[in-house]
């Protein structure tokens, strides 16, 4: 998965607006406590990323 593949995923499911704010503000458990944002930054892979936020978000399967 791409980068620019997460974040239209992410803007899918959370608006173009509140997407990028989410990322920046959401800790993620499943992200070693980090943000999408800085997770990102440390190199975790987008896909590793999507997962994490698909289980936050509790999206159906056919989502992942």
């Amino acid at each position: 998965m791409r980068h620019s593949e997460l974040w239209e995923r992410m803007d899918k499911h959370l608006g173009g607006g509140y997407a990028a704010v989410w990322a920046d503000q959401q800790v993620l458990a499943e992200l070693g406590g980090r943000t999408v944002t800085e997770a990102l930054d440390a190199g975790v892979a987008p896909k590793t990323v999507w997962r994490a936020v698909w289980s936050a978000l509790e999206l159906p399967p056919s989502e992942r």
